[in-house]
């Protein structure tokens, strides 16, 4: 392989799937994404005991492209939930993985990126890194407070995407992202909407607790008493609860499927629930950008639309008659995230930038 530019692979894992990539530099030289089966994944006990076994298909995928370990200069994950952090890279170390791997701060799959790099690195004496995790936490004081003293707002959102979008609209503009104000909205499986004040988020909805609009599969924001008198009558325990909350709501519980595409192809067609339903997430998502905009006092550069809902016509069309007032709206339909991992990586690389410490 080429050594003018160093060589960054980059691991994604998501719930389903583990995205890789091979940059070259800023050069992509292959990308894929390795499938796993529910078949294949339930004969773990829980996501963290996946790493070995994601790791293995990794490796197998570079060797496949006749790429040795010993050819990478830096190795690249998604960051999972740890604790709060600001935006940024930090490089892997022990601390950090025993918060992933012991799923102190929550289990995701995204735990994983960290753990299935590490023997790597050390196999190779070269760098191992995540960057903006979705813990990224730039909140201002004022938007942690809450309705109960024991119950704060917390900062948990797609920060590696929403950072990515907001980095290219800048670059678009011709100005920093530093001396930006953006709404950017992440449309997906998890919905979060963040108001991007001068380079930090300021105030985002946190898609992985019930705050902010429903999303496909995902109940949002709910009437409280309404939620509180429905697990009794269900006599949900906490862990069904959560899971009704975050895995069994939103799209998927109106509908009874959480495909995005399918929705807004039956509700362009004139399915009277799909359209309503479907009307309704749009009118949800607006409402959330719309208080994002009070929360920076309506001096908006831009509104940032990304995410794979975002690819839905119908949707993009109502998004941006409702919002448009606003500020000019900016549509990312590609995925950005491998991109900004390798670039990150590149940073620190280069001597750009200086990894963090966890």
């Amino acid at each position: 392989m080429s050594r003018k530019r160093p060589n960054i692979y980059v691991v994604n894992p998501g719930s389903t799937s583990t995205k890789i990539a091979l940059f070259a530099g800023t050069k992509v030289v292959f990308e894929e994404e390795l499938k796993h089966s529910r078949r294949a994944t339930a004969r773990f006990d829980n996501v963290v005991a996946q790493a070995d076994f994601r790791r293995r298909m990794a490796a197998d995928a570079l060797a496949e492209h006749k790429v040795a370990l010993a050819d990478i200069d830096a190795f690249v994950g998604r960051g999972g939930l740890l604790r709060p952090v600001p935006g940024g890279i930090f490089k892997v170390n022990r601390r950090m993985l025993g918060d992933l791997s012991s799923c102190k701060y929550g289990e995701h799959a995204s735990n994983l990126g960290a753990l299935i790099i590490w023997p790597w690195a050390q196999s190779t004496g070269k760098g191992a890194y995540i960057a903006n995790p979705v813990v990224v936490d730039e909140m201002a004081d004022v938007a942690r407070i809450s309705g109960h003293p024991d119950i704060p707002r917390k900062s948990i959102f797609h920060a590696l995407s929403q950072k990515a979008v907001a980095a290219k609209v800048a670059a678009r503009l011709g100005k920093p992202y530093e001396k930006l104000n953006l709404i950017v909205a992440h449309l997906g499986g998890g919905v979060t909407i963040g108001a991007h004040c001068r380079g930090k988020v300021v105030d985002v909805t946190n898609g992985l607790e019930g705050d902010g609009p429903m999303t496909p599969e995902r109940t949002g924001a709910l009437p409280l008493l309404g939620f509180l008198k429905y697990i009794a009558a269900k006599k949900l325990s906490a862990s069904e609860s959560a899971r009704l909350v975050t895995r069994e709501g939103g799209l998927l519980a109106h509908l009874g499927t959480n495909d995005c595409r399918r929705i807004e192809a039956k509700a362009a067609s004139g399915h009277r629930k799909f359209k309503l339903v479907y009307d309704a997430f749009i009118y949800q998502v607006a409402k959330g950008i719309g208080a994002m905009a009070t929360v920076l006092a309506g001096k908006v550069d831009a509104i940032v639309l990304t995410g794979g809902a975002i690819r839905g016509p119908m949707l993009r069309r109502q998004l941006r008659r409702r919002v448009r007032f606003l500020a000019p709206v900016h549509v990312i339909i590609e995925n950005l995230e491998m991109e900004a991992l390798a670039l990150a990586a590149l940073e620190v690389l280069t001597g750009r930038k200086r990894a963090k410490v966890y």
